[in-house]
């Protein structure tokens, strides 16, 4: 699904434009009910049947939770439930995924294990806490948008129960994390994990609980109150502030062309030609706030906080929009010193409530930098000012390339590493990205760190290995030229399983487990006749004819 033959995906939305969601808030505890409206899929086709849902869904469920973490501070626990009786949520839409192209289908898988380990952000490093109220049938997504939680909940009625019928039902697996956080987040045993994967009627009551598969049950009758109890006692452990004044997240201040994303801190300018998407992010200009009072007054127009919705929304579209734009080249443009000092005002206030959740849409939007499919190269030229913060754009990249100007070493480009690099933003793997530049070997760490806040030209930083290449300004048109030309000739689906396999090089956890070994493997099996072929479990579903699987074991 490209820009050429389908319509432009938008991620952008607020609370008056849902159809899915219903946010209600009562002093700390805020409620996120499902209500999904089967007559408002993104794409024709199929209808949301049982509070199943699509990618339109969960862009109302990240802007849900992105404006609870800003627009209301007071809240310390979201409550996830179901507003329809006797189904929480069936999961994705299983109409939707047969009617969906590949590309589409993991495009969306991505998109919605981001939002899931957001809560899971959220609940480490803000304080946000989350408490899923399973009021019905909790299946595949649905079951895993509980896992993303603090604690699960679940009504003991004798009907409702948890499943993940993926692999039973449709010859797939999980693809939101499912497997993933059984095991190493509810540490279910392992037989009895391979008996809850492969039923599709899933596992009800006492057992689920004495299972792991849920935290606690409750009778209807009681249900409500019980999730109150409990959403009380998780936000008695936040120090969200109660008497913390909210940021309305306002429209971003944004221009589609044709080629081009034009924000105010960030442009995209796409050349189709060459395949090739420029990112460019300008540092802050003009005077900055340095205290908590103007932080406050600046709110969502507050420079880090509008660059990290603004780069968040141009990697979401360029993703999902742009498939055939396989090489983004990530540029910066302004003032080093300016970066520097938002850097210093991050740093010095990084406990309050507001500089909290700033940092963290940063952190999580140079995440989905990570873990974009695309090859991603740093050009580090004349203007630039990839210090701090911007200077984790650079570290990012599979390449980063740093003009040498040895006849003018004042015009020459500079990067600076700062304190922020050495932990602000870690990745997936819980390193910095230059702890896993240099798979966290001290020396080479120590080196770095005695240059902190030194402006280091393109032969020291290769000196010290934060630069690929140097080339002076002789070689730097060809060598850029050249490596970029040789990136767009390769094989797109080769490439995107090395750069994932190259960028996450450091120790194994949950999230790189989801994100690699679950998703890869997903990737795979969605493409399998077994599947998706004529009679695959996939197609079929549904429509009363039987799977016909090939048995061999592959």
């Amino acid at each position: 699904m490209t820009t050429a033959s389908a319509p432009r995906v938008e991620y952008q939305t607020s609370p008056s434009q849902y159809k899915h969601i219903k946010l209600g808030f009562n002093g700390p505890v805020a409620t996120l009910a499902v209500d999904i409206d089967e007559n408002a899929g993104l794409r024709p086709g199929y209808k949301l049947k049982l509070n199943s849902y699509d990618l339109g869904v969960d862009i109302e469920l990240n802007d849900a939770i992105g404006r609870i973490r800003f627009e209301h501070p007071e809240v310390r626990t979201v409550v996830v439930t179901s507003a329809k009786e006797k189904v929480f949520c069936s999961g994705a839409n299983i109409f939707m995924l047969g009617v969906s192209s590949h590309a589409w289908k993991v495009n969306f898988c991505k998109f919605t294990n981001e939002t899931r380990n957001g809560l899971e952000d959220s609940s480490k490093h803000s304080g946000l806490k989350f408490l899923a109220a399973v009021n019905g049938a909790c299946a595949g997504g649905g079951y895993e948008l509980a896992l993303a939680c603090d604690e699960i909940l679940l009504v003991d009625d004798r009907s409702s129960a948890v499943s993940l019928p993926e692999v039973p039902l449709l010859g797939v697996l999980p693809g939101t994390g499912g497997l993933t956080r059984v095991t190493d987040k509810r540490h279910v045993r392992h037989d009895l994990a391979d008996i809850f994967c492969t039923s599709a009627e899933g596992v009800r009551g006492q057992k689920a609980k004495d299972w792991r598969l849920v935290d606690d049950i409750a009778k209807p009758a009681v249900f409500a109150a019980k999730v109150q109890e409990r959403a009380l006692q998780l936000a008695a452990q936040s120090d969200r502030p109660a008497d913390g004044k909210g940021v309305a997240l306002t429209p971003l201040n944004r221009t589609v062309e044709a080629a081009a994303l034009r924000y105010s801190h960030v442009t995209v300018e796409i050349d189709r030609a060459k395949r090739t998407a420029t990112f460019t992010v300008k540092a802050p200009t003009g005077t900055q706030p340095t205290d908590v009072a103007g932080i406050e007054a600046a709110g969502s127009n507050w420079y880090p906080l509008a660059m990290a919705r603004e780069l968040e929304d141009a990697i979401l579209q360029m993703r999902t929009n742009e498939l055939d734009i396989g090489v983004w080249l990530i540029k910066t443009q302004g003032d080093a010193a300016a970066v520097l000092a938002m850097d210093a005002t991050l740093a010095a206030h990084q406990n309050h409530w507001l500089v909290r959740e700033t940092i963290g849409l940063l952190r999580r939007t140079f995440s989905r930098l990570d873990v974009s499919s695309r090859s991603l190269f740093a050009l580090i030229e004349a203007g630039s000012c990839f210090a701090g913060t911007l200077l984790e754009l650079a570290l990012a990249c599979d390449r980063s390339y740093q003009l040498m100007l040895p006849d003018d070493a004042a015009a020459s480009p500079k990067i600076t590493v700062d304190d922020t690099n050495f932990g602000f933003y870690p990745m997936v793997t819980e390193q910095s990205r230059l702890q896993r530049r240099f798979y966290s070997e001290q020396p080479a760490l120590d080196a770095v760190r005695a240059q902190a806040g030194k402006a280091l030209d393109a032969d020291a930083a290769f000196a010290l290995g934060l630069v690929t290449s140097n080339p002076d300004d002789i070689d730097w048109a060809d060598e850029v030229r050249i490596a970029i030309e040789e990136r767009v000739s390769m094989s797109p689906d080769a490439l995107t399983g090395m750069e994932a396999n190259l960028r996450f090089n450091g120790p194994e956890n949950m999230f790189t487990r989801v994100f690699g070994r679950l998703t890869a493997w997903q990737n795979w099996i969605f493409q399998r006749p077994n599947a998706v072929g004529e009679f695959g479990a996939l197609k079929v579903y549904g429509k009363g004819v039987k799977s016909v699987f090939d048995w061999n074991r592959v």
